[in-house]
């Protein structure tokens, strides 16, 4: 029951997140909504681990954590105009 609940509360989160990708005013702010729309999304397949056991969720939740870092990396390098091999 407790589970469900936060479930629903990480979904509404995630869709206030997804907002904010869509309307935000910069490419930084988009990014930030990125980046806090995958850390939602592993605190659900963390949750859904714990409600239905299977366990290759948490797979799917270390390589969204991952791809979420080299993307953070990435568009901070763009932002700061220096090449991606500094």
């Amino acid at each position: 029951m407790m589970i469900d609940i936060l479930l629903y509360i990480l979904m509404g989160l995630s869709f206030l997140s997804f907002i904010r990708v869509l309307y935000g005013p910069s490419m930084a702010d988009r990014m930030v909504g990125i980046d806090i729309f995958g850390i939602l999304v592993v605190g659900v397949c963390a949750l859904l681990v714990v409600k239905t056991g299977r366990t290759f969720l948490i797979d799917v939740a270390i390589a969204w954590i991952v791809l979420g870092f080299i993307a953070t990396i990435t568009l901070a390098k763009y932002l700061a105009r220096k090449k991606l091999d500094e």
